[in-house]
This record gives C-alpha cells, sequence and structure tokens, in this order.
C-alpha cells in the first residue's frame, strides 16, 4: 500500500512539473520577450542565437565600462 502511494505521489509530481514546463514554454514562444526588457535592447530579436550574441554585447560592454572606469580613478589618484 505504501508502494501504491510512492508511485502515485510521485506521478503526481511529475504531471505537475511537465504542466509547469508547458506554461514556462508557451509563454515564451508567445510573448517574446518579457515587459522587463532593458532599455537598449531590442524587442525584435528572435532567435537563441541572436539573443545570446546580444547578451554577451551587453555583457562585453558592461565589464569594459567598468575596466575603463577603475582605469579612471586609478589615473586620478
Amino acid at each position: 500500500m505504501r508502494m501504491v502511494f510512492g508511485v502515485l505521489s510521485l506521478l503526481i509530481a511529475v504531471a505537475v512539473v511537465g504542466v509547469l514546463a508547458k506554461k514556462q514554454l508557451g509563454a515564451l514562444s508567445v510573448g517574446g520577450m518579457s515587459p522587463a526588457t532593458p532599455a537598449g535592447v531590442s524587442s525584435a530579436v528572435t532567435t537563441p542565437q541572436q539573443q545570446s550574441q546580444q547578451l554577451q554585447d551587453q555583457v562585453k560592454k558592461s565589464v569594459e565600462d567598468a575596466m575603463q572606469k577603475t582605469r579612471t580613478e586609478a589615473d586620478d589618484k
């Protein structure tokens, strides 16, 4: 009896995870970008490759800006 409840609860947990995953994937394909899109980020990005490249460029720019800031602060001292 305990094994039946264990298997049943496992199946219920898998079903819940499946439904949640389906909702998340559906929201990504229908909604596109989230409403909390940062400024300067194009909402016309369509492929994961473009999104990845855009994120890499954004991180690279942030790192370069931070390095430039620390460089100018070091020059001021």
